[in-house]
């Protein structure tokens, strides 16, 4: 999403590298180029400007190390700049109470129904026991998605067909949650092409009878300014509790992330990238900045993988390379982990460095099917005993696969490859006593 302003910052930081000092004259300069990047990223330009004073007073005011440049001291005010822009600290679900209520609030298209469900799942994660309720009474199409989204993060979804006051589900939900042992209670509610009156007053009598301990207000972040002014809106009538920005991944300039927490004063809790249930991140002001930066978010990725790699798998693992025993079930394996963490580009820009180096390379989620086919077009004794993949069976393994036997050939020279690093690497830990590290991802 911030593809186009870490580019553009990264030019603004250029008229500073390489100079002995910060002085006025070099950093006027670099505060224009920054504030005309947050611009053009949609941020308010009264923001902005307010933004880069602040960043431009800092500056001045601080003296330079002789082991810290001016331009790695300028990163370093953005840095921290940026991360108070976008809120400053993490900010939790409160979630008190037993059922705990969460009220989903937002327009129409903006995504409400399927962060419902991901949220379900995420809080499912958690070791609760969430129920989610279908409080959109306008749209058939909407309680048949929640009902949809239930089954595949495997969670109830309470429905009342033919009643068309949501203050009465609403309520019904609840006293069913209680009788059936749901602790967290999270409700769908309508939304409208555009505010309106009615909309308001029908969600402000929802949260009054039921009075929610957290209010999510969910916004398309593709709608740039028009999603901050949206948020203002709901904010004055409802007073939420923190903001969802939804399609993160589509082709939008951030402006609504970097903006909303100085409109309305209430934090950004999650973002929510693609259909997919597991596409749900906490936000975390301090990890975007330094992707802003090009500067990675290891934190992230080192949880992500967390979540898909347990410990006993890990282990198992770990015994079949000592063993110089890792075959092609191991590394299918492997695979569906990997995408078990989501997508392949977004992973990749955590790395630092890696995100500006593939900002223009069209990585796609599939990356993996050709190879994963030409695994399973090999017989269980192939993948158990990869030396036995001669030429014929390379041929029917690429004709099984419908690939090229080329492609095959390529897959088992890096495989090999892959196995004979393993196998240097067992012999160095051998000469250090035997001992290997752990794997680094565990619960």
């Amino acid at each position: 999403m911030f593809e186009n302003l870490s580019s553009r910052l990264e030019r603004a930081f250029k008229s500073i590298k390489g100079q002995g000092k910060i002085t006025e004259l070099n950093i006027a300069e670099t505060i224009k180029e920054i504030r005309k990047a947050l611009v053009d990223a949609d941020v308010n330009y009264k923001i902005a400007k307010s933004f880069t004073d602040r960043v431009k007073d800092k500056a001045m005011g601080q003296n330079v190390l002789t082991s810290v440049s001016p331009g790695q001291l300028m990163i370093k005010i953005v840095n921290d700049e940026l991360k108070e822009l976008l809120g400053g600290t993490t900010e939790e679900l409160q979630i008190q109470g037993n059922p705990a209520i969460i009220l989903i609030a937002g327009l129409q298209g903006s995504g409400k129904t399927t962060f419902s469900g991901k949220l379900a799942r995420h809080i499912k994660g958690k070791g609760r026991n969430p129920l989610l309720v279908a409080g959109d009474v306008y749209r058939p199409a909407a309680i048949e998605q929640l009902k949809v989204l239930g089954e595949q993060v495997e969670v109830s979804v309470y429905t009342e067909e033919g009643n068309k006051n949501p203050v009465e589900i609403a309520n019904n939900a609840i006293r069913y949650a209680k009788q059936n042992g749901n602790n967290v209670v999270i409700i769908d509610t309508a939304g409208r092409l555009s505010v309106d009156e009615e909309m308001m007053n029908e969600i402000a009598r929802v949260k009054a009878a039921v009075k929610p301990q957290e209010i999510l207000f969910v916004v398309d972040a593709m709608t740039g300014q028009d999603a901050v002014n949206t948020a203002q809106v709901f904010n004055e009538r409802l007073d939420f509790n923190g903001v969802v920005l939804t399609k993160m991944d589509g082709d939008t300039r951030g402006g609504a992330a970097l903006s909303i927490k100085s409109v309305v004063n209430k934090p950004i809790k999650f973002v929510s990238m693609g259909e997919k249930m597991d596409a749900l991140d906490v936000f975390h002001p301090d990890r975007m900045a330094s992707r802003i930066l090009g500067m990675g978010d290891i934190v992230s990725l080192v949880e992500r993988a967390q979540q898909v790699f347990d410990e006993e798998e890990a282990d198992r693992l770990q015994k079949k390379i000592r063993g110089n025993d890792f075959d092609f079930d191991d590394f299918f394996k492997q695979l569906q982990q990997i995408k078990k963490m989501g997508n392949i580009k977004d992973l990749m820009g955590m790395i630092p460095g890696v995100g500006k180096a593939i900002k223009d390379v069209d990585i796609n989620d599939d990356s993996f099917k050709n190879v994963e086919s030409i695994i399973q077009s090999m017989t269980p004794f192939e993948r158990k005993n990869p030396d036995s993949l001669n030429g014929s069976r390379k041929k029917r393994i690429a004709t099984g696969a419908g690939r090229d036997i080329t492609e095959v050939n390529k897959l088992v020279k890096q495989f090999e490859d892959m196995r004979k690093m393993m196998k240097s690497m067992n012999k160095m830990q051998g000469g250090m006593g035997g001992r290997m590290p752990k794997m680094p991802f565990r619960r």
